[in-house]
């Protein structure tokens, strides 16, 4: 059976490997949209687009013929460093959002699946204190308060959204079970993979009780 298409977003990143990796391997056709082609390999089923996100022209090209959309875009730094320069625009996951939705609205896409964070919106209550205190205090935070901008556009628009909200991310190549939160249940725990991420965003294309849902994922 045709599995459809998949718009990827930031398939060049640490999660977004994962997700590229695991759609091919499950059977999708993927449209990528990246700045830098050539860091993106050739595969069977793959259909590369060099441009940046945040000019429509590219965006409407890599767009047009998918049924999905799965984004791993990030506000990025120079380096892990917390109060390492920023690499992108503050506004860069918000502003993409906003021109993405209404060209994916006339496409036609079904479902949209987007990685955001947890700490993000009311569950920043929930995070470490000194998490918090970085978020408020360094370049960390300009991921989380644009993440939460992004939410705000996604969340009215006429998709079939569910944003991924992951605890602390882990380059850990083993299994891993996934346990899913939603606010009211018992807390997360700390870690999870990028691997177990990009695993649970490509398999949550298909499910339908995660439709308009906001959900942390942490290790089970």
């Amino acid at each position: 059976m045709e599995k459809g298409k998949i718009l990827l977003l930031g398939a060049t990143g640490r999660t977004g490997k994962w997700v590229l990796k695991t759609a091919l391997e499950k059977g999708y056709q993927v449209h990528c949209l990246a700045r830098n082609s050539s860091r993106i390999p050739p595969a069977e089923g793959l259909t590369v687009f060099e441009g940046n996100a945040s000019h429509p022209d590219a965006m409407l090209k890599a767009v047009q013929g998918c049924q999905h959309v799965i984004s791993t875009l990030n506000v990025s730094r120079k380096s892990d460093f917390p109060w390492s320069p920023l690499k992108t625009p503050k506004d860069y996951l918000s502003n993409v959002m906003s021109l993405l939705i209404p060209m994916a609205e006339k496409q036609g896409v079904n479902r949209m699946i987007v990685c955001s964070a947890w700490g993000v919106a009311e569950t920043k209550k929930d995070i470490p204190g000194w998490f918090r205190w970085f978020i408020d205090n360094s370049n960390i935070g300009a991921a989380y308060r644009d993440h939460e901008r992004q939410e705000v556009i996604i969340e009215p628009s006429n998709l079939q959204w569910t944003l991924v909200r992951p605890v602390g991310l882990t380059n850990s190549t083993k299994r891993q079970s996934i346990k899913e939160t939603f606010g009211e249940e018992s807390k997360p725990s700390m870690t999870v993979s990028r691997k177990s991420v990009a695993e649970f965003m490509v398999d949550s294309i298909d499910r339908k009780d995660l439709i308009g849902k906001k959900v942390v994922i942490s290790k089970g």
